[in-house]
């Protein structure tokens, strides 16, 4: 009895212990941090990012932002941000301590000045080349960090475009080939493609319809009403896509439709393909959330996306204000922000951008940028789950469970660890930890290889059992052969 009450004793006191870290690392946040355990339970976690500074237009000398859409990273670490209202493209340092230059005007191949009209994103590639989408202007523009611009997209001349349609740009950006990819506010049908030389190539990675029981049953019904009828019934169209981001070779999209349940975050190759499309995967909150100090119910309305340098995936979810971010295996690390007025809230974020270890968020309504600075603890996960996602399982081993010293309920640790044990052939332990984990795919393989294990380690005793049943069993026929009279004596009498 007393070895039991000692148990869970310890149990309690690491729940505690977990329990406090969590709300001593999310101090002075203007909300709870949370993760979820292997129940798809939100339960109290350790930060990965704390809310550092906000930084306004004042604060980079160049006047209040009015409305800004869009912040862009370079890769030399020089922000951009679409000030959408003010009709300009603002740069700035990696650390936004000071503005660089600001691009209200540029210049055309004639020689003629153009001004941007309400550019709502900005996109520059490793060669400088910096790609603006000049939405009111209904036009992308393609120019380089001096101002003179390349080139001029607008609306295509194509049957494949409906031209009854304003061409809108929203967000842009191009691949390593040159190829511009433009997500237009009033199409849903994938973003616009065009080749390096500004010729339309056709629409790139449209979203599916989510297969409904109401889509399933139009398109039963479809096949028995007259045309006529058909034209009148309104047609079940996917949503959009709402933000995107390359790296490499693909391009991720996120869709910020709240009713969207297929395509909600992509990755989709040069083909158009979506690399994530049979995978079970969910983003955001797994459910609603409802938040009693605003009497609201939040369902997840991702916004906008970023690829870190680390490969891990930044989500942005318009109706909570709130960072999913995971690793390149889409496990869920680190949830942050919030809608609240404070540091480390958000009125109506809009953009989402990473650089180092630091998270920047715009808001398009507090005129803000928010900068998130990367915790002990989250420098920690990430290091393991980079070890993890390269390869090296065992070297992972260590971080993973340094954090779940830190944090006795982060699942991801639990999953780390039952892969590196797995690799490292202790399959009694992966067992245990994968199944702390519900990783069900972990748990089998780890199941499987301690069976065999089990069975070499046996092999000896087991074929000495198996051959003393043969020789028993053999010596019984020969006796039986032998004595025939007697065996069936001995049958009678039973």
């Amino acid at each position: 009895m007393l070895k039991y009450l000692l148990s869970f004793a310890a149990a309690a006191v690491c729940a505690v212990s977990a329990m406090c870290s969590a709300i001593s690392a999310s101090a002075g946040e203007p909300y709870d941090v949370y993760n979820y355990d292997r129940w798809g339970d939100a339960i109290p976690s350790q930060a990965g990012y704390i809310a550092d500074r906000a930084v306004s237009g004042t604060d980079l000398g160049v006047g209040s932002f009015d409305s800004p859409s869009d912040i862009f990273c370079s890769h030399d670490g020089t922000m951009f941000i679409a000030d959408t209202g003010n009709n300009r493209i603002v740069s700035a340092d990696a650390q936004l301590g000071s503005a660089g230059r600001v691009y209200s005007e540029f210049t055309m191949p004639d020689g003629s000045d153009t001004a941007l009209n309400k550019p709502s994103g900005v996109f520059v590639s490793d060669d400088d080349v910096m790609y603006i989408a000049d939405t009111e202007n209904s036009r992308v523009l393609v120019s380089d960090l001096d101002g003179n611009v390349i080139r001029e997209i607008t609306k295509p001349v194509s049957n494949v475009f409906d031209q009854n349609k304003t061409f809108m740009p929203q967000k842009v950006l191009a691949d390593k080939a040159g190829n511009v990819y433009v997500v237009l506010g009033n199409i849903t049908t994938g973003a616009a493609m065009f080749a390096p030389d500004g010729e339309f190539s056709g629409f790139y990675g449209a979203n599916r319809n989510a297969p409904t029981a109401e889509v399933i049953r139009d398109h039963f019904f479809r096949a028995f009403i007259s045309d006529k009828k058909k034209a009148r019934r309104i047609r079940n169209i996917p949503s959009g896509i709402s933000g995107f981001d390359i790296d490499g070779d693909f391009i991720f999209t996120c869709s910020s439709s709240s009713s969207q349940t297929t395509d909600t975050v992509k990755k989709l190759n040069a083909a158009g393909k979506n690399i994530f499309a049979d995978r079970e995967l969910s983003f955001g909150d797994y459910t609603p959330i409802y938040d009693p100090t605003q009497n609201k119910v939040f369902q997840t309305a991702i916004i906008d996306i970023d690829i870190a340098d680390d490969g891990c995936i930044n989500c942005l979810d318009h109706t909570s204000g709130r960072i999913f971010q995971y690793d390149e295996e889409c496990e869920l690390l680190f949830i942050t922000g919030t809608i609240a007025k404070q540091l480390g809230g958000f009125d109506r974020p809009a953009a989402l951008e990473s650089y180092g270890n630091e998270l920047f968020v715009l808001d398009s309504q507090k005129d803000t940028v928010t900068v998130f600075t990367e915790t002990d603890f989250g420098s920690i996960v990430h290091k393991a789950a980079k070890l993890h996602n390269d390869g090296y399982y065992e070297e992972a081993l260590d971080p993973w469970y340094e954090v779940l010293k830190r944090d006795g309920n982060y699942r991801r640790a639990y999953v780390g660890v039952a892969s590196a044990l797995l690799r490292k052939g202790d399959y009694r332990g992966a067992m245990k930890y994968a199944k702390l984990a519900d990783a069900g795919k972990i748990y089998n393989k780890a199941f499987e290889g301690y069976r065999l294990q089990w069975l070499r380690s046996h092999f000896s005793a087991i074929a000495a059992l198996i051959f003393a049943a043969v020789f028993a069993l053999s010596a019984l026929r020969r006796y039986r052969n032998n004595h025939p009279h007697s065996a069936a004596r001995k049958e009678d009498s039973l």
